[in-house]
């Protein structure tokens, strides 16, 4: 299994990938807008990036991770199947039951 890092860096290439208009978008970033935050124009570019990624993520209801375990899952039954496992983990850790998590997230509580 790779990285989770590695991962998401994949996940972030298939999505400029699948969005070349964001990559456009980002390739002509003004330098001036990061001089004026602060940030080197490559940061700037990154959260940019990072923010076009959560707000897709978003528009197909999912969470950020989940968004890049999609992209980089061998198939949607392999994403299905990686992503309820996250779940699972998360309402353990949370002391929740697996029917109140699934209630809370609109998760089928299989």
């Amino acid at each position: 299994m790779t990285p989770p890092g590695d991962n998401h860096q994949l996940a972030l290439d298939r999505f400029l990938k699948e969005h070349p208009d964001v990559a456009t978008e980002l390739d002509s970033l003004n330098p001036l807008a990061a001089q004026a935050k602060g940030e080197t124009l490559a940061h700037y570019r990154a959260e940019r990036l990072h923010e076009a990624f959560e707000a897709e993520a978003e528009s197909q209801g999912l969470f950020a991770w989940e968004l890049t375990l999609k992209l980089t899952a061998e198939s949607p039954h392999a994403f299905e199947a990686q992503r309820l496992e996250v779940h699972r983990e998360v309402a353990q850790m949370a002391g929740l039951s697996w029917a109140e998590y699934c209630q809370l997230h609109d998760l089928p509580a299989t």
